[in-house]
């Protein structure tokens, strides 16, 4: 059974954050959603929530899935991502990441994604509003 990792596509005043890898050196300078690894006994919205706050030292709340399952590492991995919302007026701050951006639509592609973040990145421009 493959491994089930987490993503958070965090909407905030119609734009959703993306987060450059600091590590491991082959994803440095690539970009994607926050998130990571279910662990034993967790629900997926459970892992988001734990993810976001050791990643970004806010809390969210897990919202619909975005897309479909996306197979990562051969098939041994499948991510699956959520839009999510920040709660408590927190702002995130890169604790295990390089930068931060929150991007509007037409800036989707200005980043440069990791293979298996690109094809949410399509899946959400529906959802964020579109800008003059």
């Amino acid at each position: 059974m493959p491994r089930i990792i987490v993503g958070a596509a965090i909407i905030s005043d119609g734009r959703v954050l993306a987060c450059e890898r600091a590590q491991p050196p082959e994803m440095a300078g690539k970009w994607e959603f926050p998130g990571g690894k279910v662990d034993p006994g967790e629900t997926e919205e459970q892992a988001l929530v734990r993810e976001c706050q050791e990643e970004l030292g806010v809390d969210v709340e897990v919202g619909l899935r975005v897309g479909d399952d996306i197979e990562m590492l051969g098939g041994t991995a499948i991510l699956r991502v959520y839009v999510a919302t920040l709660v408590n007026g927190a702002q995130p701050v890169p604790l295990e990441h390089s930068d931060l951006r929150w991007l509007a639509v037409g800036e989707l592609d200005s980043v440069p994604w990791l293979p298996a973040d690109a094809p949410i990145v399509h899946a959400l421009e529906p959802l964020l509003p579109s800008t003059p």
